[in-house]
């Protein structure tokens, strides 16, 4: 079967002309938040007001940051900074070796257990033989079972690339 493998998923769609959705919606909030104060601010304040809300609205709907929106890059940016930083180093003090607390009996009990994680890691990579109560015995592949059969088979590979095993038939 051939499938259609959609492409471009990373790129939005174009809703209102040539503008995204995103695009569209950034430059309508500025231009209705614009019409509103209109009515309550003078006409000098409100000409100034626009001209940076529409910087704003064109550089959040157009500009990127590496690759990213500018309303992303500027919620990372204050979240960054909102929230609040610390960072603590402390030196660890050397202990001197009198002092120290021996414990042979910690010691010996974490390298024993690590040996018996280490064999057993060891008897997974190597050996062919199932472990007993931790595996389960492998079935024979397609293969064995073909070399001891009569049978003439041949892998064959589909035209999606995927290789099967078919029965050879002669018709001579």
């Amino acid at each position: 079967m051939n499938f259609q493998v959609p492409q471009f998923i990373e790129t939005e769609d174009k809703i209102v002309g040539p503008l995204t959705l995103r695009q569209f919606l950034y430059l309508a909030f500025g231009a209705g938040l614009s019409f509103l104060l209109f009515f309550f601010l003078n006409t000098g304040f409100w000409i100034l007001f626009t001209f940076f809300l529409a910087i704003i609205s064109i550089s959040f709907a157009f500009i990127k940051v590496n690759g990213r929106p500018l309303s992303i890059a500027f919620l990372s940016a204050t979240r960054y900074y909102w929230k609040p930083r610390m960072y603590l180093w402390r030196q660890e003090m050397a202990v001197p070796a009198a002092a120290a607390p021996k414990l042979p009996e910690a010691k010996s009990k974490i390298a024993q257990a690590k040996s018996r994680l280490d064999s057993l890691w060891e008897q997974l990579k190597t050996s062919k033989e199932p472990i007993p109560k931790r595996e389960k015995k492998m079935e024979p592949s397609i293969l064995d079972r073909v070399k001891s059969s009569k049978e003439r088979f041949e892998m064959m590979r589909k035209i999606t690339g995927e290789q099967e095993m078919a029965r050879r038939v002669d018709y001579r």
